[in-house]
């Protein structure tokens, strides 16, 4: 059945039930960034992969809503579905609920049908509110009134064979604070937020409070389930199946030790609906929401979210000693590139991919990527998240620039999680490519050196990494960094580094990532990325200040910058932070890629 069919298909299912659109979300019931393949429903029915798309589907129209990071692959993606692309994070953007006011301003009323399970409580409400407001904030003369139906799991009227929910071995972890110190954090918390209980939907805060893995969701090492909190009760909601797997048994008999009640994951809705006191979440999904109304439910953010992205002095250790293990296999893999092609081996940007994760599986405490591997030549670059085709891909030439974005996920004494990306000349680059690897360069050591008074919200520290990009007349559509979690998911709040006015501020412990990039359509991409651990820098009578200290170790390629275009100061950065890497991986690496790094991080 192709793309288009299945919208069609869709539409019958809405003729019948007297629904006038329908709203999917790229996401599951816990608002994960990256969802298990049963809730891929935007992937399934229009084909678009994007991390981030939501769909709108009409009698008369298929829309899909996507950001900057994905305009080019979702044009490519959607040829042939009747799925036309809806631009977001630009200055004519008319987000979903505002387009859906406007689509239906004739219309008396409007049946919108979701997948409650799936889309945000906050989501479904804007919806609601769009309709007696036009875009602009102006009172719409002719706005209909929209009744929301919450129909959970409403695709599985028209998809067949729909994956189950994962249920994948379950085992714990040592981060350095135990499960029960943990839980009394939270009752703590409830106590002096005079709360009764608190149910974590977020699959990571779950995975953090109780301090268990599992292998859910691909590329993050994460348990679907809901844990609700109570003054003296915790209950788990992760149960699918029976149990046979013994390290999963072991894990839940010490978290019985630990005072947790093993639940069956539907049972949520039962244990939410029978409840008696007020309940804090954060992010609750809309079909939850329904349940608690307006009386139990405290909507409130989590205090698990900002404790997660304060790393203990456990999690800091175990973090650079997974980038120092991550760092010696992506030295392996730049070697092998540049020998492989010097050598005249056909080389595809798949092959690369697989070359990466071979090395990164040489190392005892690899448990998989972070993400999947972005290995891109060329045009292909130009996507800040391409996609490398398994077969097919293009072969890799002897010239221009090649960008690979790529992680790790560390478990043992290497705890961590891993995130980088390095462009590097594959041979002669034009003088544009250069001038674009150079700036990216500048506005990469720009956020890297940044010295700041403790708290400073990311949005403030963002124009460091732009200005060089600014005032060459270039830009990026993306953010400059994210959180990352200790062996949890790549991306995590609630700190980042982007334009948009998160007034989270900066803390000692806090990791984010450092990656501006440049992008040109059908040419060739640029990112440089490290992870930044925020550190304290002193205290003296002006203020408490931080800086950053590299946590990535892996040399920055010199071959293709311009160096007249690099102040004093990032050249001087530069040079001590590849010297750095050098004498750190050096003495673990094989004599001939010892000797080649040596020569990689002369000083220029």
């Amino acid at each position: 059945m192709t793309y288009a069919e299945r919208i069609e298909e869709l539409r019958a299912m809405m003729r019948s039930r007297g629904w006038d659109a329908v709203v999917l979300t790229g996401s599951d019931p816990h608002g994960s960034e990256y969802p298990a393949e049963r809730w891929k429903c935007v992937q399934w029915l229009t084909g678009f992969t994007g991390e981030a798309g939501d769909v709108v589907v009409t009698l008369d129209h298929a829309g899909l809503w996507t950001d900057t990071r994905y305009f080019i692959q979702a044009v490519q993606q959607l040829q042939g579905t009747g799925v036309e692309l809806h631009k977001m994070r630009v200055p004519e953007q008319v987000p979903i609920p505002q387009w859906l006011a406007q689509h239906f301003a004739d219309e008396d009323e409007v049946f919108v049908a979701l997948d409650g399970l799936c889309v945000s409580s906050d989501f479904a409400a804007e919806i609601k509110a769009a309709s007696s407001t036009a875009a602009g904030g102006t009172v719409a003369g002719n706005a209909p009134a929209v009744h929301i139906v919450s129909i959970p799991n409403l695709i599985d009227a028209i998809w067949e064979d729909r994956p189950q929910i994962p249920q994948t071995p379950v085992f714990r972890v040592d981060p350095g604070e135990s499960c029960p110190q943990r839980l009394e954090r939270l009752r703590e918390w409830l106590r002096d937020n005079r709360t009764d209980y608190i149910l974590l939907s977020a699959l990571d805060e779950v995975a953090w409070t109780l301090n268990v893995r599992a292998s859910d969701i691909e590329y993050n090492p994460l348990v679907i389930s809901f844990l609700l909190v109570g003054r003296d009760t915790a209950d788990w909601f992760v149960l699918k199946e029976p149990v046979e797997d013994p390290q999963t048994e072991e894990s839940f008999a010490s978290l019985a030790d630990d005072g947790v009640t093993l639940r069956y994951y539907e049972e949520i809705e039962i244990a939410l609906s029978d409840l008696d006191g007020t309940v804090a979440a954060s992010g609750l999904n809309y079909h939850l929401t329904s349940l608690l109304g307006p009386a139990r439910l405290k909507a409130t953010s989590t205090p698990v979210q900002l404790w997660k992205a304060v790393k203990n002095a456990t999690e800091i250790a175990g973090m650079r000693r997974a980038h120092f293990a991550d760092g010696l296999a992506m030295e392996q893999f730049l070697y092998w590139l540049e020998k492989s092609l010097a050598g005249d081996r056909v080389v595809s940007e798949w092959d690369a991919a697989v070359k990466l994760g071979q090395l990164r599986a040489e190392i005892p405490e690899y448990r998989g990527d972070s993400f999947e591997t972005i290995s891109a030549w060329g045009p292909g670059a130009a996507l800040p998240h391409y996609i490398t085709p398994h077969s097919g891909a293009p072969v890799l030439e002897p010239r221009g620039l090649y960008l690979c974005d790529s992680g790790g996920q560390y478990w043992g004494d290497f705890g961590g999680t891993t995130d980088i990306t390095r462009t590097v000349p594959l041979g002669p680059c034009s003088r544009l490519e250069m001038e674009d690897y150079t700036l990216v360069l500048k506005g990469h050591i720009q956020l890297a050196m940044a010295v700041f008074p403790i708290g400073t919200p990311g949005c403030r520290v963002d124009v460091l990494a732009r200005e060089p990009l600014w005032k060459a007349h270039r830009s990026f559509g993306h953010g400059t960094g994210h959180g990352v979690g200790w062996f949890l998911g790549v991306h995590e709040g609630p700190q980042d580094v982007r334009q948009n006015l998160n007034p989270q501020g900066l803390v000692p412990g806090m990791i984010i990532s450092d990656e501006p990039g440049i992008y040109r359509e059908g040419a060739h991409g640029v990112r440089h990325e490290n992870l930044l651990l925020c550190v304290d820098a002193g205290t003296d009578e002006f203020a408490h200040w931080c800086a950053f200290e590299p946590l990535t170790l892996c040399h920055f390629d010199t071959g293709a910058i311009i160096p007249e275009m690099l102040e004093p100061s990032e050249r001087d950065w530069l040079n001590s932070y590849n010297s750095m890497v050098y004498a750190s991986l050096a003495p673990e690496l094989p004599g001939p890629v010892a000797e080649w790094l040596r020569e990689k991080t002369k000083a220029i």
